[in-house]
């Protein structure tokens, strides 16, 4: 078995809701590393912030900030020193607004304007409103992963091609749906 296929296969054998959220946060952080570091560096896990309030999933370093690679544009682009995700493995809950703003709230001005929430499901309706407005106001990216684009992003690297450019293309189709 091949180290992409057993991390698919990690990922689609992972219970929705309170019994799979560890695992789940733990193989979406092993599958992030190995598409994109390097040239992100490896991820600081459950960083607090200083106060204990916050902690967030997943931050990767974004030190791209030079040269015309996927990282450097988004680095330049969003002011992504810090590339945030978040990990939602809900079973009867939905990825709605809540989730949204309290991603939002931890993109600071150091850290930048991008942040990635990874879900096993889509985001409601409600949450896709909430993200636009974020962007009408702040000019903050938070872009929607489903396990299914995670898949994706790994078969794209088994090709030899770049998984950030999935990135990216999320980033242009929220920008030519946002309204």
């Amino acid at each position: 078995m091949t180290q992409i296929s057993e991390l698919v296969s990690r990922l689609n054998t992972i219970p929705a809701g309170q019994e799979g959220w560890s695992d789940f946060e733990v193989v979406c952080t092993e599958i992030l590393t190995f598409l994109f570091v390097p040239p992100l560096s490896v991820p600081k896990t459950q960083p607090r912030s200083y106060s204990g309030i916050d902690r967030m999933d997943a931050v990767f370093p974004n030190r791209q900030d030079i040269g015309d690679n996927v990282w450097a544009k988004i680095y330049r682009e969003l002011d992504a020193r810090l590339i945030l995700f978040e990990f939602k493995n809900y079973d009867k809950t939905d990825v709605g607004k809540t989730e949204v703003n309290q991603t939002r709230n931890y993109l600071t001005k150091a850290m930048g304007r991008l942040a990635v929430i990874c879900s096993n499901k889509l985001p409601v309706h409600q949450a896709h409103i909430k993200r636009n407005s974020i962007f009408s106001e702040e000019k903050k990216v938070i872009l929607f992963i489903t396990k299914d684009k995670l898949e994706e992003m790994l078969y794209i690297k088994e090709r030899g091609d770049d998984p950030g450019d999935l990135i990216m293309d999320e980033i242009e189709w929220f920008y030519l749906q946002h309204e």
